[in-house]
């Protein structure tokens, strides 16, 4: 029983730690590379990496990435 309850307890605080480190950023511009480009420069002010995980092209291009150190 001490085995199940550690692992669940584990399990929260690595769920937490990842969570506490992930920051949503968003940037718009009028082409996809001027728009990763300031994604690009954000990651690179808060000291991380990114990763683009929404882009859309209507008249202008909104970016949205996950920065995480």
């Amino acid at each position: 029983m001490k085995t199940i309850h550690s692992l669940a307890v584990a399990t929260v605080l690595s769920v937490l730690s990842f969570g506490a480190f992930a920051q949503s950023v968003t940037a718009t511009a009028s082409t996809l590379d001027e728009a990763e480009s300031l994604i690009a420069a954000k990651a690179q002010q808060a000291g991380a990496s990114y990763k683009i995980i929404e882009a859309n092209t209507n008249n202008n291009v909104h970016m949205t990435a996950e920065l995480t150190k």
